[in-house]
């Protein structure tokens, strides 16, 4: 979890619920761009709990996941309405950054803090969270059939804490939608805007390296002006916007208790056997 100095003031009077206007244009706008390029599908909405909340636990990929967020929201949607909320977590730069900021409350998205987390919990509201956050989004393509959540652990701690369920959630074939090529943390310090944005890690998307070349062909070849736009280029999050068509397979899974995942032992290394076990639930899903 990242508890950022931007989110200790932000304020989520309605945690998971959408507005009127912010549903009307996923269904109208969103949704038929989805069914078009992604035809996703979703599996094991009987496991979702209805008489708790819990941690919907899921995998990421494709750099900022566009394809998967849109797949959910759209799904969601589609199977609950606006009668049952699920509140995503986001990095908290994004609520006091405008336009983003009024996204995220037409949504009803919280930041990705332990305070945030407890209070929608605490108001009965699921929580939507990609534990591998940058690291497992910006993992090379190849690498697709992977969960991997770099050993994080501030999720269950939030789950051990309220009582609440987690429910693995598995997304096959999100990777196909915005290839990555590489990822690394010395890009993300090069090219100074994803540290600013409080990204530790960056990646080569094949639609940014794509468009860089495009870039390099078309432009005076070795000027500084060519030099700078590829570089803004390259460190925009425009590099992940989804340019290939897949379909997107969503699969949840049986819920996880607290009595399951977590011993009388709070030690970190109940926490690391939990993670794995949490880890191997989400991969089963996607393999399956």
């Amino acid at each position: 979890m990242q508890a950022d100095n931007f989110a200790q003031d932000v304020v989520v009077q309605a945690p998971g619920r959408v507005t009127q206007g912010a549903a009307t244009v996923v269904r109208w706008l969103v949704a038929p761009l989805v069914r078009l390029c992604f035809r996703p599908t979703l599996q094991g909405t009987e496991h979702l709990p209805t008489d708790t909340p819990y941690l919907l636990v899921a995998n990421h990929s494709a750099g900022v996941g566009a394809a998967e967020l849109a797949s959910i929201a759209t799904l969601w949607l589609k199977y609950f309405g606006t009668t049952r909320p699920l509140a995503g977590f986001a990095l908290p730069l994004g609520f006091v950054v405008w336009p983003v900021s009024a996204i995220h409350r037409a949504i009803g998205t919280i930041p990705s803090t332990y305070a945030a987390a407890h209070d929608a919990l605490a108001k009965g509201v699921p929580i939507l969270v990609f534990p591998g956050g940058d690291h497992e989004s910006l993992k090379p393509v190849w690498q697709n059939h992977r969960v991997d959540f770099a050993g994080r652990v501030g999720f269950l701690r939030i789950a051990r804490d309220a009582d609440v369920p987690i429910v693995p959630l598995g997304i096959r074939n999100g990777a196909w939608t915005a290839p990555i090529l590489l990822r690394s943390s010395l890009l993300a310090t090069v090219l100074i805007l994803p540290r600013l944005m409080g990204v530790k890690r960056w990646g080569l998307s094949l639609l940014g390296v794509s468009v860089a070349a495009l870039l390099a062909i078309t432009l005076p070849f070795g000027t500084l002006p060519t030099a700078v736009a590829i570089w803004l280029w390259l460190a925009t999050p425009l590099i992940f916007l989804p340019i290939l068509p897949a379909t997107l397979r969503l699969r949840v899974g049986p819920p996880l208790t607290p009595s399951e995942l977590f011993p009388a032992d709070a030690s970190e290394d109940a926490l690391a056997a939990a993670r794995e076990r949490v880890e191997r639930a989400v991969e089963a899903l996607v393999s399956a």
